[in-house]
């Protein structure tokens, strides 16, 4: 536990360590997360990415949260997957927006093969351009990992969604096991992994220590850590059942300590306050980036939910002083250092 001297980057967390942190003093919480965030990254800067659906709708899972499964009551059309070209051009307009990473996500429980060489279509042309590449398909073969590697993938997103116990009543068509596997698969092929959640589901906190657990105790962390916070929409099963509960909405302190607890745990990783940014006042989104989030979706949509927009997103860093991202993320630079290397670099933690 962190509580004096030097701590080393670890893998080791445990579930009553990771609950401690979460019960701490909310000034005390943001320090350790300030200090650990300096240590670790450039303050004031926040990498700029945007999120792209290149196949909306129409997925054969049935994820509570989600407006694209095809058993959600949501009004939204299944579309086929983009043309290469078009992709490419909102590409183009992401980079002359400032954004370094452009990531594709498509409704599938999987991606078919034959799907496969627009998918590596689209991994080079947005590479050509200088942007770095994240993909969203579903689960993957080891065969698809590979393929999508040798294309120049830098980054594969696969949320865990919740805590492994939770699991079950987020979606009934897959298990954690599943989401585990395919990250194995990613990460086995050399690919960035990027992997987060989604908090506000009308979990206990308990599930959201089971969260950041179940990512801090991979033998490497993730490169990138979503936090989400739910943004519920009628005709899905958690729009619907949140609807008339709204207290159940996860209150904004609980998750700027979701997001502190985050990035003490995994100091490496970007932390990226994700989807529920919009419904967030200029406060909130401050303590997030107080607590260590250094990564945030631009633009007006994330797949189908709305999202700040870039004027939005200029005048909040304009108040707060902060500027996109320059420098080169810490576990890129350690290529091959995964967060439990002996070299890793210490924190001193607070007496």
């Amino acid at each position: 536990m962190m509580t004096s001297g030097e701590t080393l980057v670890r893998n080791d967390w445990t579930r009553d360590e990771i609950s401690i942190l979460f019960d701490l003093p909310f000034d005390e919480l943001m320090w350790r997360a300030q200090s650990t965030h300096r240590q670790f990254h450039s303050h004031g800067e926040v990498q700029l990415c945007t999120l792209l659906s290149i196949k909306t709708g129409g997925c054969a899972e049935d994820c509570g949260y989600c407006s694209q499964s095809a058993s959600a009551d949501t009004g939204l059309k299944a579309s086929k997957l983009m043309e290469v070209q078009a992709v490419l051009q909102s590409a183009a307009e992401a980079k002359d927006n400032g954004s370094k990473r452009f990531c594709m996500g498509a409704a599938w429980r999987n991606p078919k093969n034959r799907d496969m060489p627009a998918i590596i279509e689209m991994i080079k042309g947005v590479r050509q351009m200088g942007m770095e590449t994240c993909m969203t398909l579903g689960m993957l073969t080891k065969n698809q990992a590979a393929q999508l590697a040798e294309a120049g993938l830098d980054y594969y997103n696969h949320n865990i969604d919740t805590s492994p116990e939770n699991y079950a009543n987020i979606t009934s068509t897959r298990t954690f096991e599943d989401r585990i596997n395919t990250l194995d698969e990613v990460r086995n092929a050399g690919i960035n992994v990027c992997s987060g959640g989604i908090v506000g589901m009308g979990e206990a906190r308990s599930d959201r220590v089971g969260f950041v657990h179940a990512l801090a105790t991979l033998e490497r962390h993730p490169e990138s850590v979503p936090v989400n916070a739910l943004v519920p929409v009628k005709g899905t099963v958690l729009g619907d059942m949140l609807a008339d509960t709204p207290l159940a909405k996860i209150d904004e302190i609980e998750f700027v300590r979701t997001v502190a607890v985050a990035r003490i745990t995994m100091p490496l990783s970007m932390v990226r306050l994700s989807a529920g940014r919009e419904s967030m006042n200029d406060a909130t989104q401050a303590l997030c980036f107080m607590a260590g989030a250094n990564s945030i979706f631009t633009g007006d949509k994330l797949l189908t939910t709305g999202n700040a927009g870039e004027n939005a997103d200029a005048a909040l860093f304009a108040k707060l002083g902060l500027k996109p991202m320059e420098s080169e993320e810490p576990m890129r630079q350690k290529s091959g250092c995964g967060g439990g290397c002996a070299s890793a670099p210490v924190l001193e933690a607070a007496e």
